[in-house]
């Protein structure tokens, strides 16, 4: 069998280690060959792909980003599905493997139910906001970075007592706000499930102040305060017509002085969460996704894809991942809270 293998939408940690699970098991296990597609579902519409083997994946473990480049082009623009079976019909590929997020997975599925082509896949996102699977490989290495992020910027605050404002990535789940804001010992952690009013912010805030702490506040890009209608965005949209979220952490830190007299800054770490080497831990799952979903394709299970439950790698369906997003459920946002203030 003759596999394409492409990574599309938002990079993050992990994705080369992925591509080496497979490339490696599939040759040494299934004797297929692969072929890598560039800068995601462009590349296959655009034919712009390579002879992959395993020379091409040595050392990809602990490297960060993708060596195929990733793009958000969308698999119907440019010919769509008709300029797909050409590319692969071209090149003698059989299947493909899709490594991405909701979009990708969304289109992969698409492409498998109405068009009929052979495609299985691996859920990719930071923000582990993707369903039917427990974490998705490239979360804990953001939660590591934003934790090592917050464990500093506590250390200038406590120098000046002055309130951290840290911004961390997660448009519309706060899975790295509560977990790198519990493991760093944040003071108040702001997340898009949960609507919060200035007055409650600025209560935790004080009540740390109180006991001789620097105040450390923890916000998810996406978090709205209640009361208002939409997100902050401070930079627009993007070339596809998606906002370009970042900014809310400008937008606490001075109300929270103005409200408290505490003088606050804002940090905002951005891509600094998902660029770099994964940690062990994504190091591993994706290695064990990759792997598994090499097998899915050699088995012809198409649509489905690799999912982590408990320990264990098992096989579900893509659509099921996209049916929702995984938000932090109350009760975790309720266990967090006895921390606050």
């Amino acid at each position: 069998m003759k596999i394409g293998v492409l990574t599309s939408g938002g990079d993050c940690p992990g994705l080369n280690a992925v591509i080496r699970g497979i490339v490696r098991k599939g040759i040494r296990t299934h004797n297929a060959s692969f072929v890598g597609i560039r800068d995601g579902w462009r590349g296959l519409l655009d034919d712009d792909m390579f002879d992959m083997t395993m020379l091409d994946v040595r050392g990809l473990s602990g490297r960060g980003g993708t060596i195929l480049g990733t793009s958000r082009t969308h698999p119907y623009e440019d010919g769509g599905p008709g300029r797909m079976r050409e590319v692969m019909a071209a090149h003698g590929i059989d299947s493909l493997i899709a490594i991405g997020g909701e979009g990708t997975l969304a289109g992969a599925s698409r492409l498998v139910n109405e068009e009929g082509l052979h495609i299985v896949g691996v859920p990719k996102t930071i923000d582990n906001d993707l369903g039917n699977t427990d974490y998705t490989f490239g979360f804990d290495t953001a939660q590591s970075i934003a934790t090592e992020a917050i464990d500093r910027l506590r250390t200038t605050a406590e120098s000046h007592h002055r309130c951290m404002v840290i911004e961390v990535m997660g448009r519309n789940v706060g899975w790295i706000a509560l977990h790198a804001g519990m493991a760093a010992g944040a003071h108040a952690i702001l997340m898009p499930e949960f609507p919060v009013d200035f007055d409650q912010i600025a209560e935790w805030v004080t009540s740390a102040k109180d006991r001789g702490r620097a105040p450390i506040v923890v916000v998810a890009e996406g978090f709205v305060p209640e009361g208002f209608d939409s997100q902050v965005a401070d930079h627009g949209v993007d070339n596809k017509g998606r906002v370009r979220l970042g900014g809310i952490a400008n937008y606490l830190a001075p109300k929270i002085e103005e409200i408290t007299g505490i003088e606050s800054r804002a940090t905002i770490l951005g891509h600094l969460q998902r660029g770099g080497s994964p940690t062990a831990y994504d190091r591993v799952l994706s290695t064990r996704l990759g792997m598994a979903a090499v097998d899915l394709a050699q088995h012809g299970h198409w649509g489905k894809m690799a999912s982590l439950k408990g320990t264990d790698i098992v096989s579900v369906e893509m659509s099921s991942a996209v049916h929702s997003l995984k938000s932090v459920p109350l009760h975790r946002w309720e266990e967090a809270q006895v921390l606050f203030g």
